[in-house]
């Protein structure tokens, strides 16, 4: 099996009997909200392994990420998209928000996460946006651990249920995974009788060196935490099979200001070997394989602003 077979079966749950074709559920689930809700965390813990990836920083997620969930009855394939946001002062931001607007107009169900007690002007934004594309919506109330005491959990739900028609509520905790077999459930309910869309051993539509650049900004956005997470990119620029089996990766980090380039590299380059060493070690798990990991850092002027940019990213 290839490297790339490896991503994108791993994790997949096994299939063992396939329900009649009169009675298989299969489609889209959009995990739309705004930034920071939980969205990516929720699509890790719903397939079962790491697809996006999770941050505390807004804004994490810049891309359409499919996920594949293979049941007897139904296969979902969920997409988790950036968190819908007001800010469109960047081309990158708008690229962003047109992306989720197009999962949210493509899906068979929308997948509304909020997060709980919580209920913001973006919240309406998303929920505005759900109903003109006349999607059916599950409300998924997330963060419910954090609710103390319990008892304010029932008042917020009756005050979000009674904003929208919504098919069904859940409240959950995607980091703890409680509730999610309820869920899984309710989506499943939600989707067209349909035969399977996608293999049953595909996990997601991802490839590989796009896994890798991911896992490399995710180390990077906890390294640098306050200081530039937004003004940085990865692009993978070659990947070659060496003679002892490793997997030899050469990436760039790219940065929009000259001044950023020392931030991210670190006092004698400390800083760049320990997002090197965490993505390597991380990448080692998840891809069952050993990689060997260059980090380069270079400059490229306002390429958040820049169309050639973004299109050269994957993020237009």
């Amino acid at each position: 099996m290839t490297a790339e077979e490896r991503a994108t079966t791993e994790g997949s749950p096994r299939v063992e009997a396939a329900a009649p074709a009169e009675t298989f559920r299969s489609g889209f689930a959009a995990l739309v909200g705004r930034p920071n809700v939980g969205k990516s965390t929720l699509l890790n813990a719903l397939v079962g392994a790491k697809l996006s990836i999770v941050t505390p920083r807004p804004q994490t997620t810049r891309h359409r990420i499919l996920g594949l969930l293979h049941l007897p009855d139904a296969q979902v394939a969920f997409v988790d998209t950036p968190g819908l946001h007001r800010g469109h002062r960047r081309l990158l931001n708008r690229a962003m928000n047109r992306a989720a607007a197009s999962a949210l107009a493509e899906a068979d169900v929308c997948v509304f996460v909020v997060e709980a007690l919580r209920w913001t002007d973006e919240d309406q934004m998303v929920l505005e946006r759900i109903a003109k594309a006349g999607r059916p919506a599950i409300l998924v109330v997330n963060k419910v651990d954090r609710v103390r005491p319990r008892e304010r959990l029932l008042p917020y739900l009756q005050e979000v249920a009674a904003r929208h028609e919504f098919a069904e509520i859940v409240p959950i905790s995607a980091l703890k995974g409680d509730n999610l077999d309820a869920l899984r459930s309710a989506i499943v309910r939600a989707l067209p009788v349909s035969p399977a869309m996608f293999g049953p051993e595909e996990l997601t539509d991802r490839g590989l060196a796009f896994r890798i650049a991911e896992v490399i900004r995710e180390k990077l956005t906890l390294e640098l935490n306050q200081e530039v997470p937004y003004g940085i990119a990865v692009e993978i620029d070659s990947m070659t099979e060496r003679e002892d089996g490793q997997l030899e990766v050469h990436a760039i980090i790219w940065v929009d200001r000259e001044g950023q380039k020392p931030i991210v590299i670190g006092p004698s380059g400390e800083r760049l070997k320990r997002v090197g060493r965490a993505a390597r070690l991380e990448l080692n798990t998840l891809l069952g394989r050993r990689l060997h990991l260059d980090l380069w850092v270079k400059v490229r002027e306002n390429w958040a602003d820049d169309v050639r940019a973004l299109r050269q990213l994957g993020l237009e």
